[in-house]
Order: structure tokens, then C-alpha cells, then sequence
């Protein structure tokens, strides 16, 4: 059977972590003299003592963590998290509806960056910071901490790793999961430090600059401004963001390896060369149709908005530059497009991933020669290694369930009463965890125009999307529940 009690004593142990996180961004909400600061406390007591209770109540339950424990733990996790995280928006009044408050809380969490609100700059300084800090531990925070922590209670974390990390496999710095693990926070803190600096020497406010980081290293999206990165109108704050973006869509084990300046084993990569070429491809393209169609735009600017944009999607952090809406239809085609490519395996963003196109292209060619030379055996490699048949497989089911959920997705919103346009934009954006899309859901657009069903079902498919969904779906089979 399913050990329900350590599920829920590992969700005891996450909204512990919760409510200390809440009341960090209620001491800024303190600090900066805001009126919200009694409604977040409020709800980090709420969400700690609920923990506790939790955590006390089955403290003394059998610590064993199996797959099936694992999918449900991590499941659960955002669900919860997303759940009590909307505390501080209700109490406050900020987001009156819990429905919408709960969205932008998952929002948050799975690093999506959709929003309901239409004023953000109104927001208290706490509550921004919330919003940015539920960001930063959806990103990579969760995960890590939670496999720093689970050892010392004697819980195994490998399984939770491997169920939650983005990609193919768990590619481990150690081969012990907490060192792994520490390793990988360590490298979160020094890239999300570096950029706040960054950002506030180029004359953003520390604050904003904190929160930028947060939202750029987890790949999520949430600017403390309503015109996100357009507000500064600044070409060194934009691209100082496009190369932090550009970090976090990448493998997360490189940007250690580049801190051990083992630079040639980042190159040996094929994802990350692949990564590279697909940026560098896409940007000059749009780049290219931005200053046919300039009228007068200087070549630069048209180029930092082309890289800005391709860089911003294809990671899914979806910052935006500029009203891309308002550009060539084949350049925004080229963005739809990139919607569905996603990041690197093993980091915060979403999509597809790289990994799984390189595999795709390659099996494809791989069928070519294979049509040629019947009797050959031509296996598909990456990175010098063959990869299994089962991977293979495993491969094509993901990209088939995928493009099957999005086309769900949009007759799911379209006959809610949207527009074609905008319900496939709603439906890509958050299944790939970007935000912001197309249709009436453009970059400085918000999805308040949305019905409460149609925000509960966004929602749902910004969780599968971040935890790449076989981890939720598969809750959905008989089989998962059968002893």
C-alpha cells in the first residue's frame, strides 16, 4: 500500500518551510512600512501551524519513500504550497477572489509568471516580495532544500529527485544526493546574489533587484512593474537579464562546472550546444525580420529586443521588452514556435526541452539511414553515449502526450467562449510554464478576462507542465492506486 503517512509528513515538513519563507517577506513587508505586514503574518502562523501539526501527528510513521510516495509527495507539494501560498494575497485583499489568488500563487510556484492582476505596482512591497519568492523556491528551492533536509530525518531523497527534475535523468555532482543537492543550492544562491548586484549597479533598486533575480534564475517571470523589463528602458539592465536567463534555461550541473572552470566539459555537451545554436539561430532570424521592418529603428535596439524575446521564451522565463504582438506575423511565428522548444533537461525552465528535440531529430535521421541500410544497426547518440530504446520511447510518448494536451487545452478554453488566438496562446504559455503569450494574452496583458473554470483548468496544466507531466498524470491511473 501507498504510505499516506509519510506523504503527510512531508508536507508537514514543506509548509514549515513555507511559513518561515512567509515570514521573511513579512519582515520586508515590516521593514519597508507596509500595511500588509499583520495579514502575511498572519498567514505564515497559519501555514506553521498547520505544518506542525502535521509533522507532529505522524512524526513517528515508517520513513519509507518508494516511487509511488514520491510522485504523490512532489504532486502534492506545489499543490499545497500554491494552496496556502494565496494566504497572504485573500487576507490582505489584494487579490479578493481565492481563485484568482490561488492562480497567481501556482503561477508562482511552477514558475509560470501568468498573472490576474492589472496594477502590480500597487501592490505592498511585501507582498511583491512573496510574489517573487514563490518564484525562487519553485524554481530550484523546493527540491534542493528538501533533499538537504530529508537525510537528516531519515528519509531517501533520490526517488523525490529523480521524480521532480526536469529532463531525462538525475545528473548527479556526487554520488551521494545530498551533496548533489547542496551543490546545486549553492550554485542558486551565487547566480540569484550576482544578478541583484548586476541589476542594482545598472541602477534598479535593490529591491526590484532582488526580486528581478528571484524571478530570472527560476525562470518565472514576475516583475515588480507592469510593463515587466520594458519599464526601465535600459540596454544594460536588458542585457545583464538576457544572459541570467540564458544561465538558468541551461543544465544547472554546467553552470557548476563553469564555477570549477571545467569550461570544455560544458562544450562537450550536446543539449547546451544545442541550446546555444537554437538562441543564436532564432535571435538573428527575428533580428534580421525586425529591421526589414524597422522603419527607422536602429539595428541595435531591434537586435536586443530579437534576442531579448527568443532568449525570454525559450528559457519560459517570459520577461518581455517589448510588445512582440505588434511585430511581423513570421516573427512572431518564430516565437510560437519557441514556445513549444522549452529549456535544457536539469534546469527551472519548461517546454519540451532541448534534450528531447535533439533525441527526436536524431531518431528521425536515424529512420533515414535506417530505410537505406535495412539490415544496419544505427543507434541514436548523445553525447558520445547510445541511447536506450526505452528512452527513445519514452521520448516520443512525452512530445505525443504533450501536442495531444495542448490541443485538449484549446478546445477545453475555446468553449469556455475565448478566441482561437487566445486560447492557444493561454493554453502553450502554461503548460510550458512561459506566461505571457498571444491573442489577449500578450506580454503586458493579464488573465483576469478568464472564467474561475477557466483559471482552474490553466492552473492545472501549469503544474503538469512544471513537474513534466507523467508525475500528475500518472495519479490519474487505476494502476497507481492498486496494492
Amino acid at each position: 500500500m501507498i504510505n499516506y503517512k509519510v506523504v503527510a509528513y512531508f508536507q508537514g515538513i514543506l509548509l514549515v518551510i513555507e511559513s518561515v519563507l512567509m515570514f521573511i517577506a513579512a519582515m520586508v513587508s515590516y521593514l519597508t512600512g507596509d500595511s500588509d505586514t499583520v495579514f502575511i503574518v498572519v498567514s505564515s502562523f497559519l501555514t506553521g501551524f498547520t505544518g506542525f501539526f502535521l509533522w507532529a501527528v505522524f512524526m513517528n510513521c515508517e520513513k519509507t519513500v518508494g516511487k509511488r510516495e514520491g510522485y504523490l509527495i512532489i504532486t502534492l507539494c506545489w499543490i499545497v504550497w500554491s494552496v496556502f501560498g494565496a494566504f497572504p494575497y485573500t487576507l490582505s485583499n489584494a487579490i479578493s477572489s481565492f481563485t484568482d489568488a490561488f492562480f497567481e500563487s501556482v503561477s508562482g510556484f511552477t514558475t509560470t509568471g501568468s498573472t490576474v492582476l492589472y496594477n502590480i505596482e500597487s501592490l505592498s512591497h511585501g507582498l511583491l516580495f512573496w510574489r517573487s519568492l514563490t518564484q525562487w523556491m519553485g524554481g530550484m528551492g523546493i527540491i534542493v532544500l528538501s533533499l538537504v533536509i530529508l537525510p537528516l530525518l531519515g528519509i531517501g531523497g533520490t526517488k523525490l529527485f529523480i521524480s521532480d527534475v526536469s529532463g531525462l535523468a538525475a545528473e548527479k555532482l556526487h554520488p551521494r544526493i545530498k551533496v548533489t543537492a547542496k551543490r546545486l543550492l549553492i550554485v542558486y544562491l551565487i547566480i540569484t546574489g550576482a544578478l541583484a548586484i548586476m541589476l542594482t549597479i545598472g541602477g534598479m533598486s535593490f529591491f526590484d533587484s532582488v526580486c528581478h533575480s528571484f524571478a530570472t534564475v527560476s525562470t518565472g517571470g514576475f516583475s515588480t512593474k507592469q510593463t515587466s523589463i520594458a519599464f526601465y528602458n535600459s540596454a544594460y539592465i536588458q542585457y545583464v537579464i538576457i544572459i541570467f536567463m540564458a544561465i538558468a534555461g541551461a543544465n544547472f550541473t554546467l553552470s557548476y562546472f563553469a564555477m570549477r572552470f571545467r569550461f570544455r566539459q560544458i562544450w562537450q555537451n550536446e543539449e547546451f550546444r544545442a541550446y546555444i545554436i537554437f538562441i543564436t539561430i532564432f535571435s538573428l532570424a527575428v533580428a534580421t525580420i525586425l529591421i526589414l521592418n524597422s522603419n527607422g529603428l536602429c539595428n541595435e535596439k531591434s537586435f536586443r529586443d530579437a534576442l531579448f524575446q527568443v532568449v525570454s521564451i525559450i528559457s519560459t522565463t517570459g520577461f518581455a521588452s517589448a510588445d512582440y504582438l505588434k511585430w511581423a506575423p513570421s516573427a512572431l511565428a518564430i516565437l510560437i514556435l519557441l514556445m513549444f522548444l522549452g529549456a535544457s533537461s536539469l534546469s527551472t525552465g519548461g517546454g519540451i526541452k532541448v534534450v528531447r528535440i535533439l533525441i527526436l531529430i536524431k531518431n528521425g535521421l536515424s529512420e533515414f539511414k535506417r530505410l537505406i541500410h535495412p539490415k544496419a544497426i544505427i543507434p541514436v547518440r548523445v553525447d558520445g553515449e547510445s541511447i536506450k530504446p526505452d528512452i527513445i520511447t519514452n521520448v516520443l510518448a512525452f512530445v505525443s502526450v504533450y501536442i495531444l494536451i495542448v490541443v485538449i487545452g484549446v478546445i477545453v478554453i475555446s468553449l469556455l467562449g475565448y478566441d482561437m488566438d487566445t486560447s492557444i496562446g493561454a493554453v502553450i504559455t502554461s503548460i510550458s510554464n512561459i506566461g505571457h503569450g498571444f491573442g489577449q494574452q500578450g506580454p503586458f496583458d493579464n488573465y483576469s478576462l478568464f472564467s474561475n473554470t477557466g483559471k482552474w483548468f490553466l492552473s492545472f496544466l501549469m503544474l503538469i507542465g512544471r513537474l513534466e507531466l507523467f508525475t500528475v498524470l500518472i495519479l490519474f491511473s487505476p494502476a497507481f492506486w492498486r496494492r
